[in-house]
């Protein structure tokens, strides 16, 4: 039985007795992002009461949705005609939402190669703190006006606006899939993958372990087992990857805080106390340390990088420099001036 509806009217209604009322609203799909950004206090406006797939052509490789839709019956659909979301979103739980996805705008491990959330958001549909249900964007990538809202609701944790739809570009599923790995220290790894990645290998994962590194190919066939043929290795159940996705290895158990570190791609290893898995080919590092957070900030920052810490609380994000948040607070203003969308949460002060 399908339980698509459209909800719109009533999520609209709720958000301007809030306005009425002056009440911040705590916005939610699934939870299952919940270890992220900071508590909010607030009525919750549960948006899964709003879903289905609105339209969806294969042959245009665009999707629309709302945004209460699960994300794996979206992924479903997808797979059906041979397709994919590209960016790979972790899920972190079975009621993961499709705007869950984007307002939390994290990617899997094809992220480096495949781009982000943020780069297949077309075009969505948002109720702003005017009260108003607004399309931003369109359905192909030919529409441009007011293409950069859309885009700022990826990684917006919901503090700019309630989506209430979303439209996706989607790609073709590759023809051939094989993971590898290869037995070697992480300073070996990090130096293969710089040099790699100047060259047309058909790399979509690259993870290291402390141990191993991992690898998947995809592509055509050819190029899938010319690699292979060069590169050596053992063939890897492609599973890992949505174990690595999902936070399901045997490295994020355990009760020490875990760590997101972004780093530019080139970056060698770093030294923290704790246990680290490098993802991204490099340019993400997950860290389970029970280090002092400053700790942690301050040695990624030396190398450029950023930290978030994957537990609520303020020590979550990581503090933005005073011209960057002057250009949050000014968004905030223009889209939710009363602050009743999800306030505090991706800033303590925002």
């Amino acid at each position: 039985m399908s339980m698509d509806r459209d909800n719109s009217q009533a999520l609209l209604e709720q958000v301007n007795q809030a306005l009425s009322q002056a009440t911040p609203l705590r916005i939610q799909g699934g939870n299952s992002k919940a270890m992220l950004g900071c508590p909010v206090a607030g009525e919750v406006l549960d948006t899964r009461s709003h879903r289905g797939i609105v339209s969806y052509d294969p042959t245009e490789l665009v999707l629309t949705a709302r945004a209460g839709t699960p994300l794996r019956e979206i992924e479903a659909a997808l797979h059906e005609a041979g397709q994919m979301l590209p960016c790979e979103p972790p899920h972190l739980g079975p009621e993961a939402t499709l705007g869950g996805m984007v307002a939390a705008g994290l990617s899997g491990p094809r992220r480096p190669w495949a781009g982000s959330v943020r780069d297949y958001v077309l075009g969505t549909r948002v109720i702003t703190g005017h009260g108003k249900l607004l399309r931003f964007g369109g359905e192909v990538m030919k529409n441009v006006a007011g293409y950069d809202v859309s885009r700022l609701m990826a990684g917006s944790f919901g503090c700019l606006g309630l989506l209430t739809e979303v439209s996706l570009k989607v790609l073709p599923r590759p023809r051939q899939c094989l993971s590898l790995r290869l037995p070697m220290g992480r300073h070996q790894a990090l130096a293969e993958l710089a040099e790699w990645g100047q060259q047309p290998l058909p790399i979509s994962a690259a993870c290291h372990d402390g141990d191993a590194l991992y690898l998947r190919l995809e592509g055509g066939e050819g190029s899938v087992q010319s690699a292979r043929q060069r590169l050596g290795g053992e063939a890897l159940d492609s599973r890992f990857w949505s174990d690595l996705r999902e936070q399901r290895l045997a490295f994020f158990a355990g009760p020490a805080p875990l760590w997101r570190l972004s780093v530019p791609i080139v970056t060698g290893e770093l030294e923290l106390p704790g246990q680290q898995l490098i993802d991204w080919g490099g340019a993400q590092r997950w860290l389970k340390s029970t280090a002092p957070a400053q700790h942690i900030r301050d040695q990624v920052a030396k190398v450029g990088g950023h930290a978030t810490c994957h537990a609520p609380g303020p020590a979550s994000s990581p503090p933005l420099p005073t011209a960057l948040m002057r250009y949050h607070r000014a968004l905030k203003q223009q889209l939710d001036p009363q602050g009743v969308f999800n306030p505090g949460r991706l800033y303590p002060d925002l």
